[in-house]
């Protein structure tokens, strides 16, 4: 199977802990990111994705918001600086240990953080990036 993944939340991944915004969201993302980390395809899509599911029985979920698409587009900016194959919607892609590890050096000094500007898990993600992403769910190695 193929996991469906908007662009920022390939930024999101890297700092995954078990927190979320409910105890159905936290379960749906546990069990993604126990796929990503067995090596599963990445499939990167516009809108709302598989992490995205558990939100979309919300009255107004905030994954169709003018500023989660914009997330979205900086993410994409910024990976396509950092990978030598620059992500695109339509793309499948794999989060290897060295992509992953590329990924993570990038995030902690910033080079990809344009994305989580504003975003409400910010603080969360820069303190689980200095201390060297202790605890996160899908491990670089």
């Amino acid at each position: 199977m193929t996991i469906r993944l908007r662009p920022h939340h390939l930024l999101c991944v890297l700092t995954y802990v078990g927190k979320g915004y409910s105890a159905a969201f936290t379960a749906n993302y546990d069990a993604i990111a126990a796929r990503i980390g067995d090596g599963e395809d990445l499939l990167i899509v516009a809108g709302p994705d598989d992490i995205c599911t558990p939100l979309l029985h919300d009255a107004d979920p905030h994954c169709h918001r003018d500023s989660v698409i914009e997330r979205d587009r900086l993410a994409l900016r910024d990976l396509g600086e950092l990978l030598p194959t620059p992500p695109r919607v339509g793309d499948t892609v794999v989060l290897d240990p060295a992509v992953l590890k590329q990924m993570r050096e990038a995030f902690t000094t910033g080079r990809t953080r344009a994305a989580c500007v504003g975003c409400e898990w910010h603080g969360l993600c820069t303190s689980i990036s200095a201390r060297g992403y202790a605890g996160v769910v899908i491990p670089s190695a």
